[in-house]
């Protein structure tokens, strides 16, 4: 146990190292900003929802197939498509930090219905899902994309 404690040090150092040494030579997209992309079917509905009631605001359109919003220092990307709604997973997270409670009921001001789910290790508190000290709460878009804010 002695052993293993004095390793430890010697063990993130060398990570933190190999990290840096990976990150300076070989970044390809790891300095890159990402963006998310979401499908939807009508822009002019989307673009109300992401602009009037999640407060984003637009920062391009190409033609009537998408439109760019700015969100913190990223975009999203929404596009018209036949697919929308068909992932049945998260398609964007958005960290709020310790206001969580505060935007979950300024969301629900605006008439968002938020998701409730069944996960293990996980409880609930109002419509926000807890899990140790991680929040979250989850809800969708008007295509049926699934949205979520977290604390961490």
């Amino acid at each position: 146990m002695i052993a293993t404690m004095l390793l430890l040090p010697c063990i993130f150092k060398n990570y933190a190292l190999n990290s840096l040494l990976l990150s300076e030579l070989d970044k390809i997209l790891g300095d890159k900003d990402a963006v998310a992309n979401i499908a939807v079917k009508s822009l002019k509905v989307a673009k109300k929802f992401y602009e009037d009631t999640l407060g984003l605001i637009q920062v391009g359109a190409e033609d009537e197939e998408l439109i760019a919003f700015r969100s913190g220092n990223t975009t999203i990307y929404i596009y018209q498509s036949q697919n929308a709604g068909t992932n049945q997973a998260t398609a964007v997270t958005w960290v709020v930090g310790e206001d969580i409670e505060d935007i979950v009921q300024k969301l629900k001001a605006k008439s968002i219905t938020f998701e409730h789910y069944d996960m293990p290790d996980m409880t609930r508190k109002g419509d926000i899902h807890v899990f140790g000290n991680m929040k979250v709460a989850w809800f969708k878009d008007p295509d049926g994309n699934i949205l979520n804010i977290t604390n961490l």
